[in-house]
């Protein structure tokens, strides 16, 4: 809903910078990004962080890697850390980045969404049946970013 009651579009104005918060800043926000800077080159300020800081994850740079996308050099780091924090969109993808994110609108103009997205560090199995969960999640992201964000292949993609 939008603040006058009426029921908001699937697609909206795109904002001109968008942070991605989860967790920890290993999975699903680095994911996120990088998916959206991907999509819209140039078109979006595109950053993410986590609540906590954890651990590059190396699941995570293998599934993007096979979208030719390059995880292997990015640090996690927190959202406190972040040397600007003025964004027009946060997205969140888990719930404590989600409580972070609305403490921050407390002081700064922003709009915030929660999109739930499931970790894929509780999958278990063999490393394929780890994968396949890491790239459910993959691409569940790129799917909601191109329907949020209004993405349409240019010609030639």
């Amino acid at each position: 809903m939008n603040k006058a009651g009426s029921k908001v579009p699937a697609t909206r104005e795109r904002p001109s910078s968008v942070l991605f918060a989860c967790g920890m800043n290993a999975i699903r926000s680095p994911m996120a990004a990088a998916l959206m800077r991907h999509l819209f080159p140039r078109e979006v300020y595109v950053a993410s962080a986590g609540v906590r800081r954890g651990e590059r994850d190396p699941f995570t740079v293998a599934v993007m890697e096979e979208l030719g996308l390059d995880l292997s050099e990015h640090t996690p780091h927190t959202i406190d850390e972040l040397e600007d924090s003025n964004f027009d969109l946060i997205v969140t993808l888990a719930p404590e980045a989600h409580h972070k994110a609305l403490e921050m609108t407390r002081t700064e103009a922003m709009d915030v969404e929660y999109w739930p997205t499931e970790d894929p560090t509780i999958a278990q199995g063999s490393r394929d049946q780890i994968l396949d969960a890491y790239r459910k999640v993959r691409d569940g992201l790129e799917e909601r970013i191109k329907a949020r964000f209004g993405w349409r292949a240019k010609p030639g993609d």
